[in-house]
């Protein structure tokens, strides 16, 4: 494995800010509203017949005591404070001496189908994560992206990095030539730190040969905060399920999560700042009724300017996320609920579900016709996207995920706009759809455990 001249796989992940961007802005906003809350996360494997060994695991418990030792540098905070001006002092100082402590919060098993002692043996890999959210938050990125690479390592070792510079350059080249403005969010599910970093050399090469050409399209940066220091990009995200699970949990008040889970937000970073909202936590239906309610005016003690008591969340967000469902229902939904609020400025939809050219290049002429803006976070197609030296057929990455599986003691659920998404204790779940009318979603491009195999 590996090509010649290439640098060996780094081990494992050595920067703090070597996860997306949505980490740390929840972890602020957690830190001023939520710093006492005790919260779990749990792992999924939406590939399970994708089975890690013990040798595998052996090699990620090395990677997870390392995590203990890493601390964000004066220079990464000189960063932040120069490309992320929306992170406050106190958070930034906090950043500054924050440290995991994995050996307290962190509990990593392996259950073998055969047990022969042998680290060969195959079977199923767990995380539990426990602990302070604001202490546990950073954990989610880097063990996805350990684990992604371990399986690389250990299990499917027939690939090299052959092109992936100049396959990472063409694509870049067709989105840029066609006028998308799309970002890379690939961290989680990556092959290797080696892979995202040949990854962004090669966007940055379509970005010079866009300025050459003269093309319109726009390269936004990464949502990975150390990649996006490295190649002095900015870095780029929002938010994520888990800041509306969490609260959700928290107030056990599933009716008004979504509107509180605004309005938080906003109180933390503002209006016109991290302005994407994301929709589709407890399905976007139920979303758009808090969307559409007005937002309540600062204390009186505030130094926000005085807020227009007609304003909804709509008009001050600048637009939504699509991450689950099927994204030609979902502009016909927001272009309708846009329509029926009177707002009558462009919006912005970021899409970053499952995203390759062709489904970026259908996206964006759905919206643009509709009257949005559209951009896209492109992840494992970037990042993931190799040839099985042995077969030439495609190496199928593992479809994981870790996500918030309860707060103060009361399970964190997420429903999705597609059934195959739905996330946490199965009795909630029915619960909370009970609660809140919730409606079913499936389509046909949406089987979670063959997102990318094609």
């Amino acid at each position: 494995m590996g090509q010649e001249g290439s640098p060996p796989q780094p081990e494992g992940v050595s920067s703090l800010l070597d996860t997306d961007l949505y980490k740390l802005t929840m972890q602020c906003a957690v830190l001023k509203y939520f710093p006492d809350v005790h919260v779990t996360y749990g792992f999924t494997n939406r590939t399970p017949d994708m089975q890690l060994s013990r040798g595998a695991y052996k090699w990620i418990l090395q990677q997870i005591e390392r995590l203990g030792s890493i601390r964000v540098t004066p220079d990464e905070i000189a960063f932040l404070k120069k490309r992320c001006p929306y992170f406050n002092d106190g958070y930034l100082d906090f950043l500054s001496s924050f440290k995991l402590k994995p050996s307290e919060q962190l509990v990593a098993t392996f259950t073998p189908e055969q047990d022969t002692g042998s680290d060969s043996d195959k079977g199923s890999v767990e995380y539990l994560v426990k602990g302070l959210w604001l202490d546990t938050i950073l954990y989610e990125i880097p063990l996805l992206s350990l684990t992604s690479q371990a399986y690389f390592m250990f299990i499917d070792k027939d690939w090299d990095y052959s092109n992936q510079e100049d396959k990472a350059f063409r694509k870049g080249c067709t989105l840029l030539e066609n006028d998308c403005a799309f970002s890379e969010f690939g961290t989680r599910r990556r092959r290797d730190y080696h892979t995202q970093d040949i990854v962004m050399t090669g966007l940055q090469r379509a970005v010079e040969e866009g300025k050459k050409n003269g093309w319109s399209g726009v390269f936004t940066g990464t949502s990975n905060v150390h990649f996006a220091m490295k190649y002095d990009v900015n870095p780029v995200g929002t938010v994520a399920h888990e800041w509306y699970m969490g609260i959700a949990a928290i107030t056990n008040d599933y009716r008004n999560a979504n509107e509180m889970a605004l309005r938080y937000w906003l109180g933390c970073f503002g209006e016109g700042v991290l302005g994407i909202a994301l929709t589709d936590t407890f399905g976007t239906p139920n979303f758009l009724d808090a969307f559409r309610k007005p937002v309540p005016a600062p204390p009186t003690d505030s130094e926000s300017s005085v807020r227009d008591p007609k304003k909804t969340y709509a008009d001050v967000y600048t637009g939504v996320r699509q991450d689950s469902g099927d994204p030609t229902q979902f502009v016909k939904m927001v272009r309708e609920f846009y329509h029926q609020q009177g707002i009558q400025q462009p919006k912005t939809i970021v899409f970053s579900d499952s995203l390759n050219i062709e489904h970026c290049l259908d996206y964006k002429s759905i919206s643009e016709e509709a009257g949005f803006k559209p951009t896209f976070g492109v992840g494992t197609f970037f990042t993931n996207d190799y040839i099985n030296t042995a077969t030439n057929e495609k190496s199928k990455p593992l479809n994981i995920v870790i996500k918030i599986a309860s707060a103060n003691g009361r399970p964190a659920v997420k429903l999705s706009d597609n059934l195959g998404k739905n996330t946490g204790d199965k009795s909630t779940v029915l619960e909370v759809k009970k609660t809140l009318g919730y409606v079913e979603q499936t389509w046909e491009a949406g089987d979670e455990g063959n997102r990318w195999s094609k």
